[in-house]
C-alpha cells in the first residue's frame, strides 16, 4: 500500500475528478472508481494487492478480479448540504451516518432500488489514521443477517435470472429500519497497515467529522468491492 497511497491520495486533488466527485459542501470526495489500478490490485510497478484481509475475503467468495478502486476522503464539517439536497436527505445523512447497503442502486426517475452490483465483499484500506473523530466508518453489527431474509423474502417466487430488475425498495427501507432497532451500531478506527472486511450485506455508513482540524485535514480509504461472478444469485446466497 505505501507505493499506491500518493497515486490513491492524488486522486482526490485532481481537478477533473473533484468536478464529479467532491460532494456535500466540499466535505466528501467520493471517488468511485478512480483509481488506475490492474486487476490485481497493482498500480506503478507496486505488484499485487496482498494482504491477509484480501485473503480471507477470497476463503469465502473465491478469487475476484479487482475493480478500479474506490478513493473515499473526508474534511472537517462533513456532512455539508449541498444546493438542492432535502432537508431529509440531509438530516439522514447526519442522523444516520447515510447508512446503506451496497449494490442497491437508484434506478429511474421515482430511484426505485434494484441489485445492479452484486459485490462479492467490501475491503477497505486506510490511506490516513481513520480516527472515531474523523467521520469513521459504521457498521450495524450482525446487519448482514437481517438484510439477508429481507431480500430472500422480497426475491421470493421470481426466478433467479430476473432478480436484478426486482424492486425491493420496501424491503430495504424496512430492513434497514430493523437494523437501526435491533443491531448494535460500531464505529471503526483504523489507521494505514490495518485493514476493514465488511460482508456484502452489511449496512454501514460515515459518520459526521466531530473533530477540531485545520481547513486542510481529511480521513481517506481506498475501497475494493469485486463482484461476484454468479450475480445476484451469489451475492444473495453465499455464505
Amino acid at each position: 500500500m505505501a507505493a499506491v497511497a500518493p497515486h490513491a491520495l492524488a486522486c482526490a486533488e485532481d481537478p477533473s475528478l473533484t468536478s464529479r466527485w467532491l460532494r456535500h459542501g466540499g466535505t466528501w470526495f467520493a471517488g468511485v472508481d478512480v483509481l488506475g489500478n490492474n486487476a490485481d490490485g497493482g498500480l506503478a510497478g507496486s505488484g499485487p494487492l496482498r494482504c491477509a484481509a484480501r485473503a480471507e475475503a477470497e476463503r469465502i467468495a473465491g478469487p475476484l478480479p479487482l475493480h478500479r478502486g474506490q478513493v473515499s476522503v473526508t474534511y472537517p464539517g462533513y456532512p455539508g448540504r449541498d444546493p438542492g439536497e432535502s432537508e431529509a436527505r440531509h438530516h439522514y445523512r447526519r442522523r444516520r451516518d447515510a447508512a446503506h447497503l451496497d449494490g442497491l442502486l437508484p434506478v429511474g426517475e421515482s430511484r426505485r432500488r434494484m441489485i445492479r452490483e452484486p459485490h462479492g465483499y467490501i475491503l477497505g484500506l486506510p490511506l490516513t489514521a481513520c480516527p472515531a473523530e474523523k467521520a469513521p466508518l459504521v457498521v450495524w453489527e450482525g446487519s448482514h443477517e437481517l438484510m439477508r431474509t429481507a431480500m430472500t423474502k422480497a426475491l421470493a417466487g421470481r426466478p433467479p435470472a430476473s432478480w436484478a430488475n426486482v424492486d425491493v425498495t420496501e424491503a430495504y427501507h424496512a430492513a434497514r429500519k430493523a437494523c437501526f432497532e435491533r443491531c448494535a451500531r460500531v464505529e471503526v478506527s483504523v489507521s494505514p497497515g490495518q485493514a476493514i472486511l465488511l460482508h456484502r450485506l452489511t449496512l454501514h455508513g460515515v459518520a459526521p467529522w466531530r473533530a477540531q482540524s485545520p481547513p486542510d485535514d481529511r480521513r481517506a480509504i481506498l475501497y475494493f468491492r469485486p463482484e461476484l461472478r454468479g450475480g445476484v444469485r451469489d451475492w444473495l446466497m453465499q455464505p
